[in-house]
């Protein structure tokens, strides 16, 4: 049996989103690259970027695994709460 990798195992994950309302609220005007370097490294679905100097952030991918909040200490993530109702990620593998 082939061991699947994290990128194979994420993509049997099934993502039922809420394409308009976010579950996670992000400081996206900030400009403190430290604090946006921490996110953008611990995510696990990549869902921080940076680029030319603009923060970006998309919880289409989101995992859900509250680390962001952790890290940001309310710094960047000014609110962090589970979607509601049938939103959400569905793990598949492990």
């Amino acid at each position: 049996m082939k061991k699947l990798t994290i990128e194979d195992r994420l993509g049997l994950n099934i993502f039922h989103t809420d394409e308009k309302n976010s579950h996670i609220d992000v400081d996206l005007d900030s400009k403190d690259e430290e604090e946006i370097n921490k996110l953008i490294k611990a995510c696990p679905a990549g869902c921080y970027t940076y680029i030319d100097g603009k923060f970006g952030f998309s919880w289409l991918g989101c995992l859900e695994c509250g680390t962001c909040r952790v890290l940001s200490k309310g710094k960047l993530v000014k609110d962090w709460h589970h979607p509601q109702g049938e939103v959400g990620v569905s793990y598949r593998k492990g």
